[in-house]
């Protein structure tokens, strides 16, 4: 009788391979999960150009070293996708990270603003166009549409450093290049705020192939095409990143399940008295608030969630639909949001998030976004509608991550088979 580890093995060697960054280990907005760790800080700073800068931040795939240009996130064959993240939760507020994105046909640089219930914020820079970045969002794992991507002006990333900037409070999202406001989503445009991204956040770093030969096509069209590893190496490098938190506390309390901003309570001795709604802290107090939720049962889990946001590159249909690259939702008032897009890989490994320990794969799905509604302005600073479309932008406005939910099936077709050939 072969060992377990050996079926394993030979499964996850016959199995698709996925690098994820948008998932969660456990979903509050289906199950009692535990306490967000969140920071006392308000105002973080991190110099990537020391190797202190890495402190606070989980390495979940491949691995990142500090130089004089910050932290390199390089791909240097199939399967690579270095990946960082928080150790912590943050509310309210606001991150900059200053970027130099990666070039490459179908090279992804991903900054990612990813909640437990699939709320999420993007930056994503394609290797293949050097003149734009896009700007997205999703809420609460919904990935029925790709039409809320953005495609500003920004010059040259691949050769400069820019500085990208998310300001989030309950009443907006604004994302902003160097100073200056490219985007701008009103609460109300995310269908009625049901899909504004309203939950304690961490940040995800990090590059993945999205032109990895074995995603489906609609990622690799909007990723740009075919990755070609044999111009390897790709590399991205981040020299540093601020946050900025609204609510500081030692932890975040999941009260219900309807994934609302109010739902949120602060824990430990160092939570604030009164709730931020904005980027500003709000003062700190020495009160005790309420216990942390903790559940025995629960704690230990690394289920994923039921609505799975990571690709399974190799089994994802093209069929999903195709965009024009910048919002179409303008004209509806608003789009309907999903958990998306960008991947890069995490540690945790599940059923439903599929993404590998190792972080090897060729790339989660990057999906599209759009401000329904609101107003865009380029990096110049001249505005446009949030519909208008660049003409350089992708045809193909992110994949689809329906896919993802193959990958246990898949995984355990792939083990049965293995042990009657074993």
């Amino acid at each position: 009788m072969p060992s377990i580890m050996k079926l394993v093995a030979a499964a996850l060697a016959v199995a698709p391979l996925a690098a994820a960054q948008t998932y969660s280990n456990c979903n509050p907005t289906k199950k009692t999960c535990p306490a967000n760790p969140g920071s006392t800080e308000s105002d973080l700073k991190f110099d990537f150009t020391q190797p202190s800068g890495l402190d606070k931040w989980t390495t979940t795939a491949g691995k990142v070293n500090t130089g004089s240009n910050g932290a390199e996130f390089t791909i240097n064959k199939k399967g690579d996708a270095p990946t960082i993240q928080t150790d912590f939760y943050f509310f309210y507020g606001e991150i900059t990270v200053e970027m130099k994105t990666a070039p490459g046909q179908g090279i992804v640089s991903s900054i990612v603003l990813e909640s437990d219930d699939l709320d999420e914020v993007d930056w994503e820079g394609i290797g293949g166009n050097n003149g734009q970045i896009e700007t997205n969002y999703f809420g609460k794992g919904d990935t029925t549409t790709y039409d809320r991507d953005t495609w500003p002006a920004v010059a040259t990333p691949q050769n400069t450093f820019h500085k990208y900037t998310v300001n989030w409070s309950k009443e907006s999202l604004v994302w902003s290049i160097d100073g200056n406001v490219v985007r701008t989503l009103n609460y109300a445009d995310a269908q009625g705020g049901s899909r504004f991204p309203q939950t304690p956040m961490n940040l995800r770093i990090g590059i993945w192939a999205g032109g990895d030969s074995s995603n489906g096509q609609g990622t690799i069209d909007w990723a740009g095409g075919v990755t070609d590893y044999s111009a390897a190496p790709f590399s991205m490098y981040i020299k540093s990143v601020e946050i900025k938190n609204a609510n500081p506390a030692e932890s975040y309390t999941w009260s219900d399940m309807s994934g609302s901003s109010d739902s949120i309570k602060f824990t430990g001795s160092n939570a604030v008295s009164a709730r931020s709604t904005t980027t500003t802290a709000a003062p700190t107090s020495v009160t005790e608030a309420s216990p942390a939720q903790t559940s025995s049962a629960e704690a230990s889990t690394t289920e994923a969630s039921s609505t799975p946001t990571t690709l399974v590159t190799s089994t994802q249909s093209s069929s999903a639909s195709s965009g024009t690259g910048s919002s179409t939702a303008a004209s509806t008032g608003a789009s309907s949001s999903g958990a998306s897009s960008s991947g890069v890989s995490g540690s945790s490994s599940s059923a439903g998030a599929t993404q590998t320990g190792s972080g090897a794969g060729s790339g989660s799905s990057s999906s599209g976004s759009g401000s329904s509604g609101t107003s865009t302005q380029t990096g110049s600073g001249s505005s446009t509608s949030a519909s208008a479309s660049a003409s350089s932008s992708p045809a193909f406005n992110a994949a689809s991550n329906v896919a993802a939910s193959y990958m246990g099936p898949v995984s355990i077709l792939a083990l049965v088979a293995t042990f009657f050939q074993l």
